[in-house]
């Protein structure tokens, strides 16, 4: 892994951000550590941090509000720390931004494994710009007079203007645009989006669709594109073309 890639590890426990410093180091990133939200903010403010590893639950300060409030200015990748079983907290924290979560004891092993797969998902590789008589890549779809340009991870919307999509979002549009008109249950949207990262019956997968849905769908009670299929999952109802 290239160096320049940079972590932030926001954990109140030391050993735990020493844990991971360590471990991460070794594995050719650079590491930066905080113990709460304000260390956190004069960091962000003065590097470019690439993902970001932040815990729950801070004394006097909340996991889930600093991932809002990072999400609200960046769309660097989140992965939540969490030491709790309940499922709320794992949906709240994928519904205001985060891109995954790890519970609580961990294998550092599965840590980089997590690490890897998002950074994959956000770190976007600029592209020269073709030479009028060059092909452009031909995963850019076209549907309902939205478009979706898969290599650039862009969106516009039919008014022209680009959509912003954290990168659960993003990955879950492609995988319903690739299989449009096909009904997909929350297993195979896991398979096709996080390498089966979350377990089988973990259903947190509803909050990134409907997040989702909020930006492509704004009326959920009368979706058009994303259609609820119900007791077996969802259905992209679009016909998209290539462009």
């Amino acid at each position: 892994m290239n160096r320049s890639i940079h972590l932030l590890v926001v954990d109140d426990d030391e050993r735990i951000r020493t844990m991971l410093q360590r471990y991460f180091t070794e594995e050719g990133f650079r590491v930066s550590t905080a113990a709460n939200g304000v260390a956190m903010r004069e960091l962000l403010a003065l590097d470019p941090v690439d993902l970001i590893l932040l815990d729950l639950v801070f004394p006097g300060e909340d996991g889930i509000k600093l991932a809002q409030e990072i999400r609200t200015q960046s769309n660097i990748g989140i992965i939540m720390l969490t030491g709790r079983s309940d499922l709320i907290d794992k949906v709240v924290g994928l519904e205001v931004g985060a891109d995954d979560y790890i519970a609580k004891p961990f294998h550092l092993r599965e840590v980089l494994a997590r690490v890897k797969s998002v950074l994959r998902r956000t770190k976007t590789v600029v592209q020269p710009e073709p030479k009028p008589e060059q092909r452009v890549d031909d995963e850019v779809f076209a549907f309902a007079d939205w478009r979706l340009d898969i290599p650039r991870r862009r969106l516009q919307s039919p008014s022209g203007t680009e959509v912003t999509l954290t990168t659960g979002e993003f990955d879950l549009l492609v995988a319903f645009v690739r299989h449009a008109g096909r009904v997909l249950n929350r297993d195979r949207l896991m398979d096709l989006t996080r390498g089966r990262h979350w377990e089988a019956f973990d259903r947190t997968i509803d909050a990134q669709v409907a997040r989702l849905r909020r930006k492509i769908d704004p009326d959920i009670h009368n979706a058009v594109l994303i259609k609820s299929v119900r007791g077996v999952g969802y259905v992209f109802t679009a016909t998209p073309q290539l462009q």
